[in-house]
């Protein structure tokens, strides 16, 4: 399958909001990555985390998910690796902020059933205020949680926007690879 790499245009971008990316998913993952919702530049590309500057790509290469760097335009190759990507909420904005709490509350129930249907061995859930708002979970803390998803164990990220400048990419390696040892040590 070839793969188109493409830059959309200003209007392009601007004409995304409120459309959605497709998941890539598939039955009993290794790990599920959920994203917030897709910025504009992912929605208008059609591919998630796709905005550039975004750490995700990255970052899965460095912690161990992949064995080269996969290009945004590549995510579907992830299910060959026993990953996929999904959002809590599926409407595009220029920014997370721009979702309500309703949103994030009826986007964690919608996450759920999906989780309970694929049935991933791992749910990482990335951008912690998200988690927090989408599951009533005030006190959560990066790193796993004690919680699961259906039968997915939880874990929760920092989000790998560029915008998120709380953590730089050597600490973002750190606590994806974390998760790596646990999902796939035990598949050995």
């Amino acid at each position: 399958m070839t793969t188109h790499v493409w830059r959309p245009t200003s209007e392009e971008i601007l004409a995304a909001k409120n459309k959605t990316v497709p998941d890539v998913i598939a039955y009993k993952l290794r790990v599920l990555f959920c994203g917030i919702n897709p910025s504009l530049y992912s929605a208008a590309v059609g591919h998630h985390f796709a905005r550039p500057g975004n750490r995700f790509w990255p970052t899965l290469y460095a912690s161990g998910f992949t064995d080269k760097l996969y290009s945004p335009f590549e995510d579907q190759k992830l299910v060959k690796v026993g990953c996929g990507v999904i959002n809590i909420v599926n409407r595009a904005t220029a920014t997370a902020a721009e979702l309500s709490l309703e949103e994030l509350v009826k986007g964690g129930k919608q996450l759920e059933r999906k989780v309970r249907r694929y049935a991933p061995k791992y749910i990482a859930l990335v951008g912690i205020s998200a988690y927090r708002a989408a599951f009533d979970q005030r006190k959560a803390v990066i790193g796993r949680q004690e919680s699961k998803l259906g039968e997915a164990q939880v874990w929760v990220l920092p989000n790998p926007s560029g915008l998120n400048a709380h953590y730089q990419l050597d600490e973002l390696e750190k606590l994806f690879s974390e998760l790596y040892r646990s999902a796939y040590a035990s598949a050995e």
